[in-house]
């Protein structure tokens, strides 16, 4: 009887063991069904789409420079870039330290390239086609970022970066580039009054020759660099109007003239990119040029080649440091 009673024990105690064996499957699937929803991203664009992921995305391409600058910021490495020559000439300020695919020019990316990297998001902005994106978003979600907006430069780089940070699982990073950035620009501002440099007028530009013809871009206040350079306490001389995105105006050599004659001039321009060295180019000769008060007077200022003027916080911070040192010779 007392044997009946052990083998009956036994067998009831691994049924139980069954059971429990069972019972833990369950609740591991829940769990991590439960991971993964909490792990769900949702995500609006700039074109009102929204975009969902599973979870934060690890293999992304970006379409523009900026973009592409954020991403490496946050610790996330593209798979594929836009132009990956013109982003190494011109954005130093976040180099890629990988190797990703070339996916074409940042107009027109090659839709083959980037559907045979798989990627689990593309990061592109308002600037891209909306037919391009539409065929994009036949590879992989394609979260979509305002490129600029004069009215806010900064306030539209840092939600690009707060948006690509939630996208990616980074959103810690991109709070602590955020608040290093704020604190660059409060530092800087403080030297630059120290050094007597408080509401200085300073015009920066860039300028291109095409055929025969020098066009100059002032950068007014709508402008990212223009922008920054309100927060140094610097003053913005341009009298031109920018475009409603990029806060560019349109010069040529006689608009310089119009500039004020204790304005301070800064630009950058690219070795890599013959046609934008026009200040110390084509110009260096030119009449007019040469008559301004600012190149008669020592105050033009090329700016180091490599700080991309539409990035972010690293290149940004990178312009920062120039104009202190420039304006402190």
């Amino acid at each position: 009887m007392r044997r009946h009673l052990l083998l009956a024990a036994a067998a009831t105690t691994t049924a139980v063991l069954a059971l429990s064996a069972c019972g833990t499957t369950e609740p591991a699937a829940d769990k991590k069904k439960e991971t993964k929803a909490a792990e769900a991203i949702t995500l609006t664009g700039a074109d009102g789409k929204t975009v969902k992921l599973d979870a934060p995305a690890k293999k992304v391409v970006g379409t523009e420079w900026d973009v592409v600058e954020q991403l490496v910021s946050l610790g996330v490495e593209p798979v594929g870039v836009a132009d990956i020559k013109g982003y190494n000439d011109w954005d130093k300020a976040a180099p890629l330290t990988k190797s990703p695919k070339d996916i074409g020019t940042r107009g027109e990316p090659s839709m083959d390239t980037v559907a045979a990297l798989a990627p689990d998001l593309i990061v592109a902005t308002t600037d891209l086609p909306p037919a391009a994106v539409k065929q994009l978003e036949k590879v992989a979600p394609v979260l979509t970022l305002k490129g600029a907006d004069a009215k806010d430069p900064i306030g539209t780089m840092t939600n690009k970066l707060d948006l690509i940070g939630k996208a990616t699982g980074t959103t810690a990073k991109a709070d602590e580039l955020k608040k290093g950035f704020e604190t660059k620009l409060s530092t800087a501002k403080a030297e630059l009054e120290k050094a007597g440099h408080k509401g200085t007028k300073f015009a920066f530009a860039d300028g291109y020759l095409t055929g025969n013809q020098v066009g100059i871009r002032p950068f007014t206040s709508g402008s990212l660099i223009g922008a920054v350079n309100d927060k140094l306490g610097l003053v913005n001389p341009w009298k031109v109007e920018g475009d409603k995105d990029y806060g560019l105006g349109k010069a040529d050599v006689e608009g310089l003239t119009k500039l004020d004659k204790d304005t301070e001039f800064a630009y950058i321009s690219n070795e890599a990119d013959k046609s934008s060295t026009v200040f110390d180019g084509t110009l260096k000769d030119n009449a007019v040029w040469k008559s301004l008060p600012f190149v008669k007077g020592n105050k033009v200022h090329r700016l180091p080649d490599g700080v991309w003027m539409f990035g972010g916080t690293a290149s940004m911070e990178k312009y920062v440091d120039s104009v202190v040192t420039a304006l402190k010779k």
